[in-house]
């Protein structure tokens, strides 16, 4: 159970300084060269640690379960990440940012209906509590809303919702190193077969058409320095390599529910973040927000404790 929130605490650390330190390369890379990038390097720096787990479950990779990898990394990177890219396109990206943290309401519901786990008044209380924090951080009724937008940036919370509680699935039988590993490799594949069909003249053209020129001509390696290598190796191998490896560990001890969790973190402690490292403001309605996630997460997390005390007792 402790090490279940440890693998929460060190998540919730890796993506909530994603979008602080990604300002430092801001404009550098486009951002589905970065995402290959990431889950690439991701990839390469958890396979010594999956292929050991393996060797000790006594567990090898069928084609079976290489299809169920391949269909994560389809569903929670491949299509995701770039779907997600697409809304920030159309919408502000504060909108996109707000609908993408309230994805544990979809982990909620479809952990139930996909892995028969309850939902419980603290957890109900909990998503209360964080969706208002969230919107009061975000204020998206300050926004005029693209529909586009909003439609995209709920596509992809519902995938990265999916790949979660599918996720979890084989969790159980391989461990969290091992699912996120190979969800990384096949999700790396199928986007670097996306950016070599962006560089086919149609579809470039495509793309320019609908506004979205960045997914037109996109580059492998260029724009990569020696000045700007360390926040891509840390985006790479601390956020998507050790935060996603958090992320499923944790999934071994606690409900899909409560690990989503983090992601109402995110909206909570990256102003704060922002603060310390760029001297961004902390606003009021920020300081509010804070708050009342803090207090859903609480929600859901202490009754979780002492629930196991008692049982334990």
């Amino acid at each position: 159970m402790k090490n279940g929130y440890l693998y929460i605490a060190v998540a919730v650390v890796m993506f909530t300084s994603f979008e602080v330190v990604l300002k430092f390369i801001a404009g550098q890379i486009n951002p589905v060269q970065l995402t290959l990038c990431r889950f690439a390097i991701g990839f390469v720096f958890l396979l010594p640690v999956a292929l050991h787990n393996l060797k000790k479950r006594g567990k090898q990779l069928d084609r079976g379960s290489m299809a169920y990898f391949a269909l994560l990394g389809l569903i929670g990177i491949a299509l995701c990440m770039p779907i997600l890219q697409m809304a920030v396109s159309y919408t502000n990206s504060s909108v996109a940012a707000v609908m993408f943290s309230c994805n544990p309401v979809f982990v909620t519901f479809l952990a139930f209906f996909l892995l028969s786990e309850p939902i419980k008044k603290r957890h109900i209380a909990a998503l209360t509590l964080e969706v208002l924090g969230t919107l009061v951080i975000i204020s998206p009724w300050d926004t005029k809303l693209n529909m586009t937008g909003v439609f995209l940036a709920l596509l992809s919370t519902l995938l990265f919702s999916l790949y979660g509680v599918l996720g979890k699935r084989k969790v159980a039988e391989f461990g969290g190193a091992v699912v996120t590993c190979f969800s990384f490799l096949f999700g790396s594949l199928i986007v670097l077969a996306f950016i070599l069909l962006t560089h086919i003249p149609a579809a470039a053209q495509l793309f320019h058409g609908m506004g979205l020129d960045g997914f037109a001509n996109i580059p492998i390696l260029a724009g990569y320095t020696l000045t700007n290598l360390p926040y891509v190796l840390f985006v790479s191998v601390g956020v998507a390599g050790i935060g996603f490896c958090a992320y499923f560990l944790a999934m071994e001890y606690q409900p899909a529910s409560v690990v989503s969790l983090v992601y109402f973190f995110k909206p909570a402690l990256s102003p704060v973040l922002a603060w310390v490292v760029h001297g961004e403001e902390i606003s009021q309605s920020m300081l509010i927000g804070v708050v009342l996630i803090v207090t859903g997460s609480l929600c859901s997390i202490i009754p979780g404790i002492l629930e196991t005390k008692r049982t334990k007792g």
